[in-house]
């Protein structure tokens, strides 16, 4: 503790997101081996509005920082203020998180070894609950300050550093600062000891908020690393942020390997429906095309919304909306010079189609081109849309095992379809589909194809299971 200068840091901003709102006021004390060496303190001009409910809470109006510096105009001298000391915030991470965005603002970068004394306290006085700073000031009898103002808070603050420091004396507090100086950041309302917790290994893991809300589902070959990441870059995003903020218990779910964990994670998504995830919502339609040939033998597109798993050969494509499959199929007429009306991009009609006006449509509209050359070009042009047939009779089992904690996972799979998951080989003889629901996902669709087919680069073993009775497959409505 005597090799390092801490500076008890506090600011008042014009709301809680770092990545939204600005500083109003930075205060900051300097304490080293028992003393205090110096102060830094000033108001911030946020250039933008300071509401009411701010300026009630701090007593920082508009018209006090209208003459006050801008970030930029202090930036170089704090960054000097703050340069070889440890940062030291309650709830540091809203403050650290605050001073790296604006920074970041000026395309700078910045860091800064953390001290949070919300979780000293926490490692400190385990047995009390509440940990924020009103409750340190009455619990520990300290001096009342100018609450809500950044020197005030900040006299606070070291209050409770010197006060801790007495009380449990030197020894136990140089104990308490190198474990937590070498323990990577965790939001202040998780305990110590969530990181170690959690496995080393693959799976899905979990982030809820008060009442128990889901805010947001992953997946990892490592979930503690993983976990961890997200601590550390929280301040980096907004949502991120909020996430940190709200966060208040973290689970997971180990599996044998990548593919069931991304299984899983897309699967939790669409189910639970995490408030901050967006990616792999479930699609509430899909629409593919299919080709058939009309009356003349020309091959004609139509939009289906009816998607048969078992007959995936026969489609091209899977959007989310009709709006995506016809802006699909506009991009192949354009780049192939397909015929519109054929294509269902316009009404049909007698007669060449608009685009064949413009010299947009080689004549399969008006006879000028014959159908099989027509046809051969529709199949080129179509070609890497196709969807893959499965290549199997009846359902796989994948199989994936995790050699250092020694599970299993056979991911019994049909029609590119997850069914379910098992972890014994024997059980596979006594598998039956009949009575199993399982919802056909564009998404699951191009996980599974890519790892199956090892378009991931990854040797998987499969076991070929004869053809059961099939599940109840469930189309998005």
């Amino acid at each position: 503790m005597r090799s390092y200068a801490f500076a008890f840091l506090d600011l008042e901003t014009t709301g809680g997101s770092s990545t939204g709102d600005r500083i109003t006021e930075i205060g900051i004390r300097f304490w080293r081996d028992g003393e205090v060496i110096g102060e830094w303190q000033t108001l911030v001009n946020p250039q933008t509005r300071i509401s009411g409910f701010i300026e009630n809470l701090t007593g920082i109006s508009n018209a006090l920082v209208a003459d006050a510096p801008t970030f930029d105009m202090i930036a170089d001298e704090l960054r000097e203020q703050l340069e070889g000391v440890i940062f030291v915030a309650h709830n540091a991470r809203f403050d650290y998180g605050f001073v790296k965005s604006e920074f970041r603002r000026l395309g700078q970068a910045f860091s800064a070894p953390v001290l949070c004394t919300v979780k000293l306290s926490r490692h400190l006085y385990p047995e009390f609950r509440r940990h924020n700073m009103d409750a340190l000031i009455e619990r520990h009898g300290l001096a009342e300050v100018q609450r809500h103002r950044a020197m005030g808070d900040v006299s606070a603050m070291l209050g409770f550093f010197l006060h801790a420091l007495q009380d449990k004396g030197h020894d136990a507090f140089e104990r308490a600062l190198q474990a937590l100086l070498k323990t990577p950041s965790v939001p202040s309302h998780l305990p110590l000891g969530v990181l170690g917790d959690l496995p080393q290994g693959p799976g899905v893991y979990r982030f809820y908020g008060e009442n128990d809300a889901l805010l947001y589902v992953g997946k990892s070959t490592n979930i503690q690393q993983r976990v961890a990441s997200h601590f550390s870059g929280d301040h980096n995003t907004s949502r991120g942020v909020r996430i940190s903020e709200s966060l208040r218990r973290v689970e997971c779910t180990e599996t044998a390997g990548e593919l069931g964990a991304l299984l899983l994670e897309l699967k939790q998504i669409k189910s639970l429906k995490p408030l901050f995830n967006r990616r792999s919502r479930a699609a509430k339609t899909l629409v593919s095309i299919e080709l058939a040939h009309n009356a003349d033998g020309y091959l004609q597109a139509r939009l289906v919304r009816e998607i048969e798993p078992q007959r995936l050969g026969h489609y091209y494509g899977l959007f989310r909306s009709k709006k995506d499959a016809d802006k699909a199929l506009a991009g192949i007429a354009v780049k192939n010079d397909l015929c519109n009306q054929l294509l269902g991009l316009e009404p049909e009609r007698s007669g060449a189609c608009f685009q064949r006006a413009l010299g947009r449509c080689k004549g399969a509209c008006d006879g000028a081109e014959d159908a099989v050359r027509y046809n051969l070009r529709v199949q080129i042009a179509f070609h890497a849309l196709r969807l893959e047939t499965w290549p199997w009779a009846g359902p796989v089992g994948v199989v994936e095992r995790n050699d250092t904690s020694g599970r299993t996972d056979i991911l019994v799979l049909y029609n590119w379809m997850h069914i379910t998951t098992l972890h014994d080989e024997s059980a596979l003889g006594d598998l039956s589909l009949a009575g199993m629901r399982v919802t056909f996902d564009l998404d699951s669709y191009k996980l599974v194809v890519k790892a199956v087919l090892g378009q991931d680069g990854q040797a998987r073993r499969i076991i070929e299971l004869p053809a059961l009775s099939e599940p109840e497959v469930l189309m998005p409505e």
